[in-house]
């Protein structure tokens, strides 16, 4: 007995350390789940029970509505969060940056900048931390959808005992909406068939529009709207980015024609501005020539600007170049003008991006919405993205860890049109990694590293008219994604619930920053943060960071390879900075100060057990286990001729494994079209028909085209076969093209995708949605089979 009454006593403690300041109850005062709570602690509310009376006869009853809770402040603000991708602290205009942002110079003159505000250096992470208030592996987000290992911190399921803040301002009375980039649901369960509880609409979003994966074309996106997939028009003057403001402010006009005295919630997540970089030409010429002599002297312009407009403090040094990262003067004269049009593509897409931010704050102004709407615009889920590696005009290149040349991928452009096909649809562009390292301004390191601001700090500007006096004093107390939804509670003054639709929570990680609208100085009140991305690690604490670069070099991932197979997270080393002194984390104090860093040593592993980071660095379980990636557990398939939109994580591995696919099919005169295709035109594979002649390609990301052509095919009924076999992940192989078992055609691979093609180009059985695969019929695309596809089988060897 002795021993339950210390127990109780100990869980009771514990739950007020770790839950009482956000406004949960303790063990023995949490709300039974079962039980009717108007108080917001269980969700959803109990409905209100009627005000009628009820008599046997009609004549002798009275009929009253219940009145309408009011569960808001009278006033509630709408709210818009608008995240931009892979976009680094030192690239805005707005922070000292080259490229021009007016949206988010706008928003900062008429609210406030925040320069201390940090993300978890990754897409998926980071939107799962910022949406639900809580550490990224404490709710299964420690690493992107497509690398989900079975470690509880890794799974890439955000679990329902973690209800996003739409969840919850939905059972308030908010109507959401979320628009753009989704990226939290596992790969796998991403077909029509879901299962799709876990896409947007499962996690408190009444309305969707956008992609489910990581990146899309954003000329040909591979777009869901709720549970149904869309086709993006065949229109010359479409892109994305102007698609989802199109679609968001047409959201809104429904909103207010049903429910105008109903605050909304907005989500508006762009594809943007990650790769493939993606723009129409008129935008990056506004840049042509501005980045000549290369990003060495971008650091330093961009540095003396921080400085001079106060965004970094005064003596904040300029960090150098990593000795493994390629300087300016390096490149050779001759693949200049290949480097410098990657940056001013990015510099137009950035460009476009913001303008059509500011289109949609037009919207809200013009409707009557934008004096009450609270907008948090966050300037990157992460620092600058460095997997352009040298330059590449196919970004999965360094996904795959293919080695590759600058001279291949000049040779390859060349073919599809040259420079000026960068930006299009004939390429999945990225800068080079030279340039992402240069929008990280004054930090060290790039995106995918969480020890360094690089990765991990980005610019934000809050604005809201009605509630914020506008200040241009810089706001540097440091704070998180994680506290996005804290300060919308406090602001509406909502306790986080301790139970949702049955779900008991687990507890919050934010703090509110809502302290900070209206005094720059005030004292912080986040005293601590986590921070961990495959093997690179940091924690803050009270003006100090700690941190450890890990094995994973982002700027060469190829290389990074020997030293992840050799990495022993026990032997790292670890930097210490005095962030108080030393903004750039440029004064590396971990021999001066032992003691200090092995206190913050001990304070990362108490919070990585707390967190479910365990084990360190299994983001790069992959990297290791190729053989453990998500994929579909089937090693046969029946499809039809209906097969469409089969995301290539549950597609048969046509690329990568040996296989056999027999087609019985109705061949007509002078057959034209395509009969499968899986992938699009940063790489892929497909069979199609011209002019009767059966012809198969391997597009080898771009840089390598593998094909296989036959005579013409007589009409009539036939079965054709496409034999491959592969050597093993990422060798070569061969494919034999078989008619009625007679060989007609062959392809020698010299090599193959060891893990996919792209991440949301599908597979499709008569006709090649979205990107194409092959260029020769994108002006025919989706280019439909002429005759009749009777079944495709396909079976693993």
């Amino acid at each position: 007995m002795a021993s339950d009454s210390i127990m109780k006593t100990l869980l009771a403690a514990c739950a007020i350390l770790c839950g009482a300041s956000l406004g949960w109850a303790t063990p023995t005062q949490r709300p039974d789940p079962e039980a009717v709570h108007d108080d917001g602690t269980v969700l959803p509310f109990a409905a209100a029970s009627m005000d009628s009376i009820a008599k046997p006869r009609l004549q002798d009853s009275t009929m009253k509505w219940p009145a309408a809770p009011q569960r808001l402040p009278a006033d509630a603000p709408n709210i818009l969060i608008v995240l931009i991708d892979d976009a680094g602290f030192g690239v805005a205009e707005t922070f000292g940056g080259e490229v021009q942002t007016p949206t988010l110079t706008r928003l900062a003159n008429e609210g406030l900048r925040y320069n201390c505000f940090h993300t978890t250096s990754i897409c998926s992470p980071t939107r799962a931390a910022l949406l639900t208030g809580r550490n990224h592996t404490r709710v299964g987000s420690g690493t992107i959808a497509e690398r989900a290992v079975a470690f509880d911190g890794y799974t890439g399921v955000i679990p329902k005992t973690a209800a996003t803040v739409a969840e919850v301002l939905k059972q308030y009375g908010y109507h959401t909406a979320a628009f753009g980039k989704w990226h939290n649901t596992p790969a796998t369960e991403t077909t029509e068939i879901g299962p799709k509880d876990r896409w947007p609409n499962g996690y408190g979003f009444e309305h969707f529009y956008g992609f489910l994966a990581g990146e899309t074309s954003q000329w040909e996106p591979r777009l869901v709207e709720n549970y149904n997939t869309v086709e993006p028009p065949d229109d010359t003057k479409y892109h994305l980015t102007e698609d989802l403001v199109n679609r968001a402010l047409g959201w809104i006009d429904q909103k207010q024609s049903f429910a105008p005295d109903k605050p909304f919630l907005m989500y508006w997540a762009s594809g943007a501005v990650h790769g493939p970089h993606h723009v129409f030409p008129k935008w990056a010429d506004k840049y042509r020539g501005k980045f000549d002599d290369g990003w060495d002297a971008y650091r330093e312009r961009v540095h003396k600007r921080q400085l001079a407009q106060g965004v970094i403090p005064p003596g904040t040094k300029l960090t150098p170049r990593d000795e493994t990262m390629q300087a300016w003067a390096d490149i050779p004269e001759s693949q200049r003008a290949f480097q410098r049009r990657g940056m001013e593509i990015f510099a137009g897409f950035t460009e476009h991006t913001d303008t059509q931010v500011g289109r949609l704050i037009d919207g809200l102004e013009s409707r009557g919405l934008r004096d009450n709407t609270l907008v948090f615009y966050i300037w990157g889920d992460n620092g600058s993205s460095a997997e352009g590696q040298q330059g590449s005009i196919s970004e999965l290149l360094a996904q795959n860890n293919i080695p590759n040349t600058v001279e291949q991928q000049l040779a390859a452009l060349e073919r599809v049109g040259g420079i000026a096909a960068l930006g299009s649809h004939k390429t999945d562009n990225m800068y080079h990694a030279g340039w992402a390292w240069a929008g990280s301004t004054p930090f060290k390191s790039t995106k995918l590293v969480a020890a360094h601001f690089g990765g991990t700090r980005n610019p934000m500007v809050v604005s809201w008219p009605k509630g914020i006096r506008p200040d241009k004093a810089m706001r540097s107390q440091f704070h998180h994604v994680i506290d996005i939804a804290p300060t919308i509670y406090e602001v509406l003054g909502i306790t986080p619930p301790a139970v949702v639709n049955g779900q008991e929570q687990i507890k919050l990680d934010g703090t509110s920053l809502a302290y900070t609208f209206d005094s720059a100085d005030a004292e912080p009140r986040k005293a601590v943060q986590f921070f961990d991305n495959n093997g690179s690690r940091g924690v803050y604490k009270d003006g100090w960071f700690a941190g450890a670069f890990g094995p994973l070099v982002p700027w060469n991932t190829a290389a990074s390879a020997p030293r992840i197979a050799q990495w022993d997270s026990a032997t790292d080393e670890w930097e210490l900075y005095n962030l108080r002194e030393d903004f750039s984390q440029a004064n590396d104090l971990a021999d001066k100060e032992p003691e200090k860093l092995a206190e913050l040593k001990k304070e990362f592993l108490t919070l990585a057990a707390d967190n479910q980071a365990f084990p360190i660095g299994a983001g790069n379980w992959l990297r290791m286990h190729p053989e453990d990636r998500i994929s579909t557990p089937y090693k046969e398939w029946l499809f039809t001729a209906e097969t469409r939109r089969m995301p290539e994580f549950t597609a048969p591995g046509l690329g990568r494994q040996s296989n056999v696919v027999t087609i019985d099919l109705s061949v007509p005169e002078k057959a034209s079209g395509v009969l499968y295709a899986l992938g699009g035109a940063g790489g892929g594979l497909t069979l199609y028909m011209e002019e009767g002649r059966l012809k198969y390609l391997y597009n080898m990301l771009v840089i390598e085209q593998y094909i296989a052509q036959s005579d013409p095919v007589s009409a009539g009924d036939h079965t054709i076969t496409i034999d491959t076999t592969i050597a093993g992940p990422g060798n070569g192989g061969t494919v034999r093209l078989l008619v009625d078992g007679k060989e007609v055609a062959r392809a020698e691979l010299k090599r193959t995708v060891p893990a996919a093609f792209t991440a949301s180009e599908s597979f499709d059985v008569g006709l090649d949605l979205g990107s194409t695969v092959s260029l020769d019929y994108y002006e025919q695309r989706p280019y439909a089979f002429s005759g009749e596809i009777g079944s495709v089988r396909v079976a693993l060897k």
